[in-house]
């Protein structure tokens, strides 16, 4: 039996619970902001400028599973884009696009009419970009900012990127820097559901 904590993580925060910042720098924020429980790490990580869900455990070989490029958990990211993209955009991210450490793998793309997230603080600025588009991309691997890369390399730079689910595991109404946690009674490759528990900072 393992417990993993689902946690939203905000915008510009760190995937990490210390930041090794230089003298004279202003600490970030981490994780240690939003989750109080000892002895658990990131199963992977989400970029300072990114959003949404990270997993964090106690269990190492939970950690690998979740972790590890190969057992492929599938990421589901709902992306802002620059512009509106044409068909011929999406049909190069469902195909895969040659990134300079090589081709990637097909993804899942649909576009979204409302991305059902609460607002970015501080937002993005709508005099600087008038026209976004909303997009929902699964990957079945975890590249360096590969979603960013590959919507840049169709001409649509991301603007707002957040993480909605990683496998099994998704945010299901968790607002930035609320958690919960799940226990886990059988290992993922079941269909058993987790048992859930209301954690500290999760929405009531």
């Amino acid at each position: 039996m393992s417990a993993i904590y689902l946690l939203h993580k905000p915008y510009r925060m760190l995937s990490q619970f210390t930041d090794r910042c230089s003298e004279g720098e202003a600490p970030r924020a981490t994780l240690a902001d939003v989750i109080d429980v000892p002895g658990v790490y990131a199963a992977g990580r989400l970029d300072y400028d990114s959003e949404g869900l990270l997993l964090l455990t106690d269990d190492g070989s939970l950690i690998h599973r979740i972790s590890d490029p190969r057992h492929k958990q599938p990421k589901t990211y709902r992306v802002q884009v620059e512009g509106e993209p044409d068909e011929a955009a999406l049909a190069a991210l469902r195909k895969g696009v040659a990134l300079k450490d090589g081709r990637t793998r097909p993804a899942k793309v649909r576009r979204l009419a409302d991305a059902g997230l609460p607002p970015r603080r501080p937002p993005l600025d709508p005099k600087r970009h008038p026209l976004t588009t909303w997009l929902e991309l699964t990957i079945s691997e975890g590249r360096n900012r590969q979603v960013r890369r590959m919507t840049a390399h169709v001409g649509h730079p991301t603007l707002r990127l957040v993480r909605v689910a990683i496998g099994p595991w998704r945010l299901d109404g968790l607002m930035p820097g609320q958690w919960r946690k799940e226990t886990l009674h059988a290992p993922r490759s079941t269909t058993r559901r987790p048992t859930r528990h209301k954690g500290r900072g999760e929405q009531r």
